[in-house]
């Protein structure tokens, strides 16, 4: 059974305590129209579980939440015939997992969105220290990193908790 949180509306929608437009459902997720699209047919996908943001959902809810929003933009395109569809994860405004996918074409308000902040990436003073190959590198390395994991207190292997060596 899904979790849910007393006022949320997307846990309302998935409970059908409140209405939607369901484009789509799997197991984990459920595909619904946006009531505020930036576009015909934007979408989003929701998680079924009360989740506020997607990389904190489990992976077997991450990849029918991920599938079912393929699955609804391979649909899309042919509905709505858009360039591509843009896909975009939030939770700020609303805690709960929610994916959003935007039929878009070349000038669309998206576009023009998206071009604005590609060009605040490009450009911006404040974010050109990120640009520099030394701060990309020190990223590289904090991915790379594998913290130590503290040894459990008060606990000795024996011989006895050992697995057999191999040929023995």
């Amino acid at each position: 059974m899904a979790r849910r949180n007393a006022g949320c509306i997307f846990c309302d929608i998935v409970a059908g305590r409140a209405p939607a437009h369901r484009v789509g459902e799997n197991e984990r997720a459920l595909a619904i129209l946006d009531i505020y699209p930036y576009a015909p047919g934007h979408s989003l996908v929701l998680s079924k579980r009360h989740v506020p943001f997607w990389h904190d959902l489990t992976g077997p809810e991450a990849a029918d939440v991920f599938g079912l929003a393929h699955r609804v933009a391979r649909r899309m395109r042919k509905a709505f015939d858009p360039e591509f569809v843009c896909l975009m994860a939030r939770g700020r405004r609303i805690p709960h997992t929610h994916i959003f996918l935007v039929p878009t074409a070349r000038g669309d308000v998206l576009d023009r969105y998206f071009n604005g902040l590609e060009s605040v990436q490009e450009t911006s003073e404040e974010l050109a220290p990120l640009r520099s190959p030394a701060s990309r590198g020190e990223a590289a390395r904090r991915f790379n990193a594998r913290p130590e994991r503290p040894k459990p207190a008060g606990r000795r292997r024996t011989s006895r908790s050992r697995p057999p060596a191999a040929g023995k």
